[in-house]
């Protein structure tokens, strides 16, 4: 039951895309939601939850295509707040995690409206995990690194800079469209040989993932046809549980077509790429 009694901005981690990894209290918030604000990282089986929501609007932004600008969510979470009393700003995985969530804190507050936040299970955690690879390993890596690709501007984070030259293992979001350049820094910092992943769609049906080294997996990608959503990791922890996931490779997410033939030689030119053959 609704006990607020001023209008009010939840901002909803939805988690990383599986739809039963989503919070409990996730399903209350959007049970009690008179409008929904959601992403394009969202599984939209949640909304099916907003079942009193007057309203379901998607404001997604992915590279290249928004539905909005932030400063026009921003107005419509403004917007929104005159004219209902509880609205969810729902996002993928977990509202601080680079979601942005600072500046609609700002323009809810600016409104005079409450905020409260749900967080949600970040796919810099799940999706890893979901295929088996521990970011942290005693004796092989006591830290990890979450970074984002690339900046607002559109540039390389100078953060990439830090985390290639780290014996953690990094973690790299929303970057696929920087990935050749951001594997010639690795390499530049001695890197050209550590085990890299790319999940795509990680922990849903359609998860697919690569594997190979820093020296080659720009080339893996572009022959495994993997595109963003994605998570980079790039770590000895990649190689931990291989032969494992060559044992489940029958199983949800881990089948022969995602592990993409990891085993054969590519036949890309091996000037280009340095070998592909690990």
């Amino acid at each position: 039951m609704k006990n607020h009694k001023v209008k009010r901005l939840t901002l909803l981690g939805a988690g990383p895309g599986d739809p039963e990894l989503f919070t409990l209290k996730g399903v209350r918030a959007l049970e009690e939601a008179d409008v929904v604000l959601y992403d394009a990282l969202v599984n939209v089986e949640l909304l099916k939850y907003a079942k009193n929501a007057k309203e379901k609007i998607f404001v997604g932004k992915r590279f290249g295509c928004h539905a909005l600008s932030q400063k026009e969510i921003n107005e419509l979470i403004q917007e929104k707040g005159t004219q209902y009393k509880d609205v969810v700003r729902l996002k993928g995985g977990d509202p601080f995690v680079f979601g942005r969530a600072q500046e609609e804190i700002i323009a809810a507050t600016e409104a005079g409206m409450e905020v409260r936040v749900i967080p949600g299970i970040s796919s810099a955690l799940a999706v890893p995990a979901s295929q088996m690879i521990s970011l942290t390993s005693r004796g092989v890596s006591d830290s990890f690194w979450v970074v984002t690709g690339t900046t607002c501007s559109g540039e390389v984070s100078s953060d990439i800079h830090l985390a290639a030259q780290s014996k953690s293992t990094i973690v790299i979001l929303m970057a696929m469209n920087k990935l050749e350049q951001i594997m010639e820094l690795f390499s530049e910092y001695g890197k050209g040989d550590t085990p890299v992943a790319i999940i795509q769609n990680g922990t849903t049906d359609t998860a697919k993932i690569v594997r190979g080294r820093v020296r080659d997996i720009y080339y893996r990608s572009l022959y495994a046809e993997i595109g963003n959503p994605a998570v980079i990791v790039v770590g000895e922890v990649v190689e931990l549980n291989e032969n494992i996931v060559r044992q489940l490779k029958s199983e949800r997410f881990l089948t022969a077509e995602n592990l993409f033939l990891e085993d054969n030689t590519i036949n890309i030119d091996r000037e280009r790429t340095g070998g592909l053959s690990r």
